[in-house]
């Protein structure tokens, strides 16, 4: 009977737990060799290519490459193209994996605005798909933040592919 007297002490001390412990997921990646931020949701996110002042391109995998992999690259585009543009090169490159298939193209905007391109094709006998953030910083300078994988996992994952290119910001030069 007296069990009862403890039980909101448990109660609540249970809910400041679960409460730490959603609030303590996910990280923020930044790196003197770029000159860029952004925060990942969750710590499944794990770093596979550290950006060097030779490389400067990051990557990531979602618990395991086919379930999720993002690659960040910094693109130059000429003055007179334009976002459209560089998006149908990218396309072009993509159109030799097999079963490609194009999506459809979103606008985006977070820190920086932008257009999601999205596309399936296949890989090893498994349904496949790419999100592909194109995301504008100036008239000649375009980040792509290019996610890939399983054609459900990836889905699945799309508030956190948002949430990683909605938080991406570029940092102030000093």
């Amino acid at each position: 009977m007296k069990l009862y007297k403890f039980f909101p002490l448990f109660s609540a001390f249970f809910g400041m737990f679960l409460a730490a412990s959603v609030f303590a997921q996910g990280s923020t990646f930044s790196d003197p060799n770029v000159d860029y931020t952004f925060d990942l949701p969750q710590d499944t996110w794990k770093m596979t290519a550290k950006p060097s002042a030779t490389n400067p391109n990051v990557e990531y995998v979602n618990v395991e490459r086919k379930e999720g992999h993002l690659e960040v690259r910094k693109l130059a585009m000429a003055k007179d193209s334009t976002l459209a543009d560089l998006i149908r090169s990218e396309e072009q490159k993509l159109q030799f994996l097999p079963g490609y298939i194009a999506g459809k193209e979103e606008n985006f905007s977070g820190h920086l605005r932008g257009t999601i391109f999205n596309f399936e094709f296949v890989r090893a006998g498994a349904n496949m798909s790419g999100r592909f953030y194109f995301l504008k910083v100036s008239d000649t300078t375009i980040y792509l933040l290019r996610f890939t994988g399983l054609q459900n996992k990836l889905r699945s994952a799309r508030p956190q592919t948002d949430s990683i290119a909605r938080t991406f910001e570029v940092r102030k030069a000093s």
